[in-house]
């Protein structure tokens, strides 16, 4: 009995731990990552066990001293993270001596890679006009400004993410349009982002000159859904720019919204 209720225990631990160690990355238990999570869950239980029963037959004088470490033992998963972050470098030695735990943590977190990317390609529609793209970014924009504070606002990054979607989309619509290179290079010289070098190397070639600009938009709405799902807003509908984003905003975040003055 004891040692199913230390086992229960130590997973129940393990999957707190686990969640706190993926905070702000993304949820462990996504389609591409959660046999790895609880590969994990389920290794860090059976050894916290162990280790717990074989203290109590070290320490007998210590009876419920195996249920605590049951309940510590898998704060390893956290702590891990914050001893190691950053430090991607693996070898048979360290696979070993943590029974291929960070072999496994490592596959979660690839799996949990796998899984933003998807959710955040599912959200782009590559099919989008510029015009549909830009107000795919502006919908995307406000949707997660409704769950930040003033402060968050002002230090995140996502106006000048959408401001910069804009120009670029600005121009690719010209170029769609048939404008001649003079008004395309009035327009790429109307904001910072679209003076880059990179775009007028190719006035010579407008239509190459689109699809860098288009690209580079994708790439900078991908990275807000990035941010977007770093946030937890796993729910957040996908654009249909073509019937105007007709969603209401969750009421949680629209009163949120209401409480709070809009600081930009």
């Amino acid at each position: 009995m004891r040692l199913s209720v230390t086992f229960a225990l130590a997973c129940a631990s393990a999957t707190f731990f686990l969640f706190l160690r993926c905070q702000g990355t993304g949820p462990p238990f996504g389609r591409s990552s959660r046999r790895w999570a609880l590969l994990v869950i389920v290794i860090t239980g059976l050894v916290s066990t162990t280790v717990a029963f074989a203290g109590v037959a070290l320490i007998n004088w210590l009876p419920l001293a195996f249920v605590g470490l049951g309940i510590v033992g898998p704060s390893g998963l956290w702590l891990s993270e914050i001893r190691n972050r950053g430090d991607g470098r693996r070898g048979l030695t360290r696979d070993v001596s943590t029974l291929w735990l960070s072999r496994l943590l490592a596959r979660m977190h690839e799996g949990m890679a796998e899984d933003r990317e998807a959710w955040c390609a599912k959200h782009i529609d590559q099919e989008w006009s510029p015009d549909e793209l830009s107000m795919a970014a502006r919908y995307y924009q406000e949707y997660v400004r409704e769950l930040l504070s003033p402060d968050e606002r002002r230090r995140s990054r996502i106006n000048a993410q959408v401001n910069a979607i804009e120009a670029r989309m600005a121009a690719v619509q010209l170029i769609e349009n048939g404008a001649g290179r003079p008004k395309v290079v009035a327009a790429l010289q109307g904001s910072r982002t679209t003076k880059d070098p990179r775009y007028t190397r190719n006035l010579d070639d407008l239509s190459r000159l689109a699809d860098n600009l288009r690209h580079d938009a994708e790439r900078d709405l991908f990275r807000l859904l990035s941010y977007a799902y770093g946030l937890g807003l796993y729910r957040m509908p996908v654009s249909d720019p073509r019937r105007g984003n007709r969603r209401a905003l969750p009421a949680r975040r629209a009163t949120r919204s209401a409480r709070q003055p809009d600081a930009t």
